[in-house]
């Protein structure tokens, strides 16, 4: 089974460059202005950007936020933590329970809480990620990283518990039985399209019972890469749950 390309897929082919690097730099910007910014007030305005930003790539900065000499700053970041919404900031913020500023720990503390309610979710789905292959040839480490960050990252959003690596079969059936749930197994791929952009696929498979789904596909062209490929990693994953109807 094969879904049609989607209507963004279509709008994102019309897709000037500028918009999309627009996206890329106004995080690395931010990530910059809350490290190196010289006033705290313009420190904390760029962790708040940070965490509205929707960017797994904000979560770094943020939890470097964490410990910047200014207890504003502090506050700002952990509250921007919990905006994020990326579970790994679960870490940073556990670290920093010894905070001293009284509202940079209850910031600390109520992102605790909205990240751990998010972590333990019930699940709708149990995913096996296995990760992307980069077809092309020509794709730098790194991005292949990122766009794998943001697929797992739409995953949870759809309200997917992912499953470890090297699951022996026995205990992916416990965990489909426990949240009488079903399980799905996803790989994706990178590919050219004869218009010079990228094409993004991925395969869906039972799981833990390895039996074809099916496949779908998104692409875009106009811009980098790496800036395609941020709209289009979350893009595959909802793809892939209307084909496959991973909410019923």
């Amino acid at each position: 089974m094969r879904c049609p390309l989607s209507l963004l897929s279509l709008l994102l082919l019309t897709l000037p460059g500028v918009v999309l690097a627009q996206v890329d730099s106004r995080t690395a910007s931010l990530s910059k202005q809350l490290g190196q910014g010289q006033e705290p007030r313009m420190r904390s305005q760029a962790a708040q950007g940070l965490g509205a930003s929707d960017d797994p790539e904000a979560l770094k900065p943020l939890c470097e936020g964490l410990k910047d000499p200014s207890e504003q700053v502090r506050a700002a970041s952990a509250q921007a933590l919990g905006k994020l919404k990326e579970l790994a900031g679960l870490e940073c913020l556990k670290a920093r329970k010894r905070e001293t500023d009284a509202a940079a720990q209850a910031a600390i503390k109520t992102s605790i809480q909205v990240l751990q309610e998010l972590k333990d979710q019930t699940p709708r789905l149990y995913v096996s990620f296995g990760g992307v292959k980069d077809k092309t040839g020509q794709l730098r480490p790194e991005v292949v990283k990122f766009t794998e960050a943001r697929m797992r990252r739409k995953l949870t959003q759809v309200g997917a518990l992912l499953a470890p690596t090297k699951e022996k079969k026995a205990a992916a059936q416990g965990v489909l039985r426990k949240h009488g749930i079903h399980g799905f197994k996803v790989q994706a791929e990178i590919l050219d399209t004869e218009s010079g952009g990228l094409l993004v696929r991925m395969v869906c498979v039972s799981y833990p019972d390895q039996l074809l789904l099916g496949d779908v596909e998104v692409q875009a062209s106009g811009a980098k890469p790496e800036e395609l490929l941020k709209v289009l990693a979350p893009r595959i994953i909802e793809e892939a749950a209307d084909t496959f109807e991973w909410d019923t």
